[in-house]
């Protein structure tokens, strides 16, 4: 079978459908547990830290893992950043059989709580919050970042705790997260190599893979059993480069193409008239969250978070009061169709739970045409010729 560790709504699971594979998701979420449900993904509702490996070592051939990318992220607070080293070095002990998430958390939770405790006064006094939820916040910070080491605690069970003689061994893996996480993926490549696998890692990014979003995320593929490169690009941002039988690649699927509009620029205000904006030289705005901007269709939108609201590039996504400075009443909004359909799921993805709940899912899932290509790089199975060119999801 195939795990994925941190399933989500089924970023992944789509992907490994369009390779007539299905796997079994470990989600703690509700919300995406239900859009799981919905869409036909197995999925058992469990905090994966709690759940008990030794119930797969000699069933399970493939691992993934795409762990939560916010403490990573430059949109989050950056905790998970400060603590690379000390997060590499427990990818190191944990890969070794030693379980230190425990003190993991113990050295992590004094800097998160600083940076909330440093955030809640920069509030206005009457919004701040009590010392208690503060706490409470910087210790669900400090236990999503250490969900980065939970991927070991698998691999070190699969591979090393499975007798010789028991069932199926665990033969590829896949990983995803945030660019600023390849340092760590980069450690976990190095003890995959030390007991023997082929292992590849880099960034990529999903645009020249069909995806309608220039969205760059960093990513191990592995094999115990094939030598591995990276997924095989099949667009470009121009037509000048090339494929490995010369021919010219397709360019990036455009935000207008994927969602079925005609026009270059989507009318932005309220009475009907239009921004203008060269849309060959200024990036496709991002979704994030609470800011608008300028809808460019030419190109790909850049990464789709969770929220409705398209902003431009290089913007700063909110003020010292925690408000967008870009959102107003001119900014577009997007349904989650079309942020689904920008993620490269099909139109009608039964996405779940409150319309915040569903943007949430939509923003943090993986592109499934993206996972298809990584699994494919991962097992050797090929991309479906359909599925070579992008996506035809708004027809």
């Amino acid at each position: 079978m195939i795990v994925d560790g941190f399933a989500g709504p089924g970023g992944w699971s789509e992907g490994l459908r369009m390779l007539g594979l299905a796997d079994i998701g470990l989600e703690w979420d509700e919300a995406a547990c239900k859009t799981r449900k919905n869409a036909g993904h197995m999925t058992v509702r469990i905090d994966i830290a709690t759940f008990v490996v030794a119930r797969i070592i000699g069933k399970t051939w493939g691992l993934i893992m795409s762990p939560p990318c916010t403490k990573f992220s430059t949109a989050g607070n950056g905790v998970g950043r400060k603590f690379i080293s000390v997060l590499a070095d427990g990818i190191r002990r944990m890969m070794r059989g030693e379980d230190c998430r425990q003190e993991l958390r113990d050295q992590i939770y004094p800097e998160a709580l600083a940076i909330r405790e440093a955030a809640n006064q920069a509030r206005k006094p009457d919004k701040q919050w009590p010392h208690a939820k503060v706490e409470a916040a910087a210790m669900e910070d400090t236990i999503a970042t250490v969900l980065v080491v939970e991927p070991a605690r698998f691999l070190y069970a699969l591979i090393c705790q499975r007798p010789h003689d028991l069932g199926e061994p665990l033969e590829w893996v896949a990983f995803e997260q945030v660019p600023s996480v390849l340092p760590l993926w980069e450690v976990y490549a190095g003890e995959l190599e030390r007991l023997g696998w082929s292992v590849w890692t880099g960034k990529v990014n999903a645009a020249n893979h069909g995806v309608p979003q220039t969205r760059t995320r960093a990513v191990l593929i592995a094999s115990s059993l094939r030598k591995i490169t990276g997924p095989t690009v099949t667009h470009s941002q121009t037509r000048q480069e090339v494929d490995l039988f010369g021919d010219s690649l397709p360019v990036w699927v455009t935000m207008a193409d994927a969602l079925g509009w005609g026009a270059t620029d989507r009318d932005q205000r309220p009475d009907g008239s239009r921004q203008t904006a060269d849309p060959a030289a200024v990036p496709a705005p991002s979704l994030t969250a609470k800011s608008g901007g300028q809808w460019v269709l030419k190109r790909p939108a850049t990464t789709v978070c969770a929220t409705n609201r398209l902003s431009p590039p290089g913007h700063r996504d909110r003020s010292s009061g925690g408000e967008s400075q870009f959102a107003g009443p001119d900014t577009v909004r997007i349904t989650v169709q079309e942020a689904s359909i920008l993620q490269s799921f099909p139109a009608d993805y039964p996405w779940q739970g409150t319309k915040t709940k569903q943007f949430e899912q939509v923003g943090n899932a993986v592109p499934p045409l993206l996972a298809a290509h990584l699994v494919s790089a991962a097992t050797g199975i090929p991309m479906p010729a359909a599925d070579l060119g992008g996506l035809d999801v708004a027809a």
